[in-house]
Order: structure tokens, then C-alpha cells, then sequence
């Protein structure tokens, strides 16, 4: 059985455009023990953290550990706490290009792979009456760097270079090739 260790729901959509046939096992882990010297090193980090605590749990099950963050210049913008902290996060994308780096592990048994996806994402002006507005809906919360592409802040967005599902939290693609080098699950 293919086990997702997450209770995104964004991730399980995505991981459904690969195969139905999936569970979910949400992971209670303390991220902030974990730590790296680049954002992309931390979600790989991450992600093998959750794999190894769904297989310690499920050991003969295929799983996947994930997990997304933007990379602002080499700092991390996690989900925001807060609407001051999610208005900051915003603000500061507000006209720049920066990364989204998802994080992926897979481990059945002692066989291992894992990968992280880098997309380029392109956020044009966002006025102050702009982002009153988009704070005021139930987007920003939940989710790294304060948006999602596939929803409302689709508007701030006028081009990404890369994977789009991969800014969603999920890259669908390379994941799919991963999941074919695993066998039957």
C-alpha cells in the first residue's frame, strides 16, 4: 500500500492525479528541531523526517514524506502565524520572483529515494487595498509564503518557471517517476 504521511489535503489531490489507490497517515512532528544551510537542504530534511516516522510506523508500506517551503532570497517563509505575519510574508514577495522547494521521501523497506523540485515563482505589485483584501479571505492561513497559486493569489501570479504542482506542495511529475522506479505498490 502507498501511504501519504501527511494530512494536506492539496497533497492528497495532487497524489491523486497519480493513483487512487493511497492512505494518509498524519504525522505529528516537531519541524522546528530540524535544521539546514539552504531552504532546499531543509525540505529534503524534512521530508525524509516524515518518511522515516510513517515507515518506523508501517514498515512494509511504500511512503512518501513531503514538505514545501518558499525561499525568499535564502530565508524560509513557512506558513504564516499570523495576519501581520502572513501581511510581511506578502509584502515582501510583492513584485520579486522567488523559489518554492518541495521536499520528497519515499522509502519502502531499505530501498530509498527522495528528490527536491524546484519552481521560480513571479509575483507582480500587490497594493495595499489588494492585500487587505486577500488577507481577509481564508487563503493565506495553512500554507507556505501565505498563498496559493491555485486560488485566489492566482491574480498576484503572472508566470512561474518550473512545476506548478510542485508550488502547490506536490510535484506530480517527478514524483510519478520516482513512484515508477519503486515497482508495483
Amino acid at each position: 500500500m502507498l501511504v501519504l504521511a501527511s494530512g494536506s489535503p492539496r497533497r492528497r489531490e495532487l497524489l491523486a492525479l497519480i493513483t487512487p489507490e493511497f492512505e494518509t497517515l498524519p504525522l505529528d512532528l516537531d519541524e522546528r528541531a530540524i535544521t539546514a544551510d539552504t531552504p532546499a537542504a531543509l525540505v529534503e530534511r524534512l521530508a525524509a523526517a516524515k518518511a522515516e516516522a510513517a515507515a518506523a510506523l508501517r514498515p512494509k508500506d511504500l511512503v512518501l514524506g513531503c514538505d514545501t517551503v518558499v525561499d525568499l532570497d535564502g530565508a524560509v517563509l513557512g506558513k504564516p502565524r499570523n495576519r501581520e505575519d502572513a501581511a510581511e510574508m506578502l509584502r515582501a514577495l510583492s513584485g520579486r520572483a522567488h523559489l518554492v522547494h518541495t521536499g520528497v521521501c519515499a522509502i519502502r523497506g531499505d530501498e530509498r529515494r527522495s528528490l527536491v523540485e524546484t519552481t521560480r515563482v513571479y509575483f507582480g505589485e500587490i497594493s495595499a487595498e489588494e492585500l487587505d483584501w486577500y488577507l481577509d479571505t481564508d487563503e493565506p492561513w495553512d500554507k507556505a509564503g501565505g498563498y496559493a497559486v491555485q486560488g485566489l493569489a492566482a491574480r498576484f501570479i503572472p508566470r512561474i518557471e518550473g512545476c506548478y504542482h510542485n508550488v502547490m506542495g506536490l510535484p506530480v511529475a517527478a514524483l510519478y517517476q520516482m513512484l515508477r522506479a519503486f515497482g508495483p505498490y
